[in-house]
């Protein structure tokens, strides 16, 4: 078990606040046995504190002793490779054998922020992704990557100076097109099943089918992302649901966003809205995807889960919202979700 961390901000919370409760979540899914934690990259989004996933995997690396932590991911085209690959260095030789670097295709935000975000530092030809994937690969390798230039000359490059260990490459998505990549250079892949689950089984099949092994990966490797709020009622649970299915409700019709609602905040915009309008229809698609229930159920759900799609490890999204008067600087829903998820599966 593994958990994905957006750093959701509700009403009334600042970034600090969200952050802090959100490195709290990581320093618990440590004691409680979870595999890795990764962050998001998301951008001038007023739910999502989820921005620079470099920052928040020192953080929590601090925090953290044994758990795995990393990007999920890193939206390449934002970036300079040679930026991601001098961060992602940095980071392994903080916290040697646990640094996870996710990388993606996507912009992570609207096309005026990805128009802000390439006019304003060096960024990644989207193009030429597949060239920057192994360029970073290169570069974080003890004995760099070798340039030839103009005149002829050989230049070497690191990303640190002497290496003592990389982190793990993973590629993301939500199409084919990393999935392809990610079986023609032998990587681990993950599909992003909890932003869209459409096509799944057909994209990991294409996968594993088209894997070319690799000496760091003799085997294709993937695993499962999914939404999930367990708590000690189904009916809590589905309350805690609902301001992030609200939320992603909006995105899709693309309304206007703010930050995620209360429980309470939530419930009374449901009651004032028609049960069955667009928000309400795409509400209730998305809780037949997500894993909603007491812990018994989510447990058993994460179980088939698995066994449906043949992966030996899931990564929760971890979605519960907060209630009215809970603290600001902690997020009860998505800590009560892990712990009981955790004692449910023995994690």
């Amino acid at each position: 078990m593994s958990v994905l961390d957006l750093v959701p901000v509700r009403s009334g919370q600042t970034s600090a606040q969200a952050l802090s409760a959100s490195l709290d979540l990581a320093a618990l899914a440590d004691r409680l046995g979870y595999e890795r934690y990764w962050f998001a990259e998301h951008h001038n989004m007023a739910a999502v504190a989820a921005s620079s996933p470099p920052v928040m995997i020192a953080a929590a690396a601090a925090r953290t002793s044994r758990i795995r932590v990393g990007s999920g991911g890193v939206m390449l085209p934002n970036h300079a490779p040679l930026v991601v690959a001098e961060q992602f260095a940095a980071l392994e030789a903080v916290a040697p054998g646990r640094i996870d670097l996710g990388i993606g295709r996507a912009p992570g935000s609207d096309p005026v922020v990805t128009s802000l975000l390439r006019a304003t530092g060096p960024t990644a030809d989207v193009d030429r992704f597949p060239q920057h994937v192994t360029d970073i690969m290169a570069l974080m390798e003890p004995d760099g990557a070798r340039l030839r230039l103009v005149s002829g000359d050989i230049y070497d490059v690191r990303a640190t100076p002497a290496a003592g260990s990389v982190p793990t490459v993973w590629l993301l998505g939500s199409s084919d097109y990393s999935a392809r990549l990610a079986a023609e250079l032998g990587l681990p892949y993950v599909f992003a099943n909890h932003f869209s689950g459409q096509g799944m089984d057909q994209i990991l099949a294409l996968y594993r089918d088209g894997y070319r092994p690799s000496e760091e990966h003799p085997e294709p490797r993937t695993f499962v992302t999914v939404n999930a709020v367990a708590a000690p009622t189904s009916d809590e649970a589905h309350d805690r649901a609902l301001p992030q299915l609200r939320q992603m409700a909006r995105l899709r019709s693309g309304q206007k966003l703010g930050p995620l609602e209360t429980v309470e905040e939530a419930l009374r915009a449901t009651a004032d809205e028609p049960a069955d309008g667009m928000i309400a229809q795409s509400i209730e698609a998305m809780r037949t995807r997500w894993l909603i229930g007491d812990a018994a159920h989510v447990a058993a759900e994460v179980r088939g889960l698995a066994e449906r799609h043949g992966v030996e490890e899931v990564m929760l999204v971890p979605v519960a919202g907060s209630r009215d008067g809970e603290p600001l600087d902690a997020t009860f829903g998505r800590t009560q979700t892990l712990e009981l998820v955790a004692e449910a599966l023995k994690v």
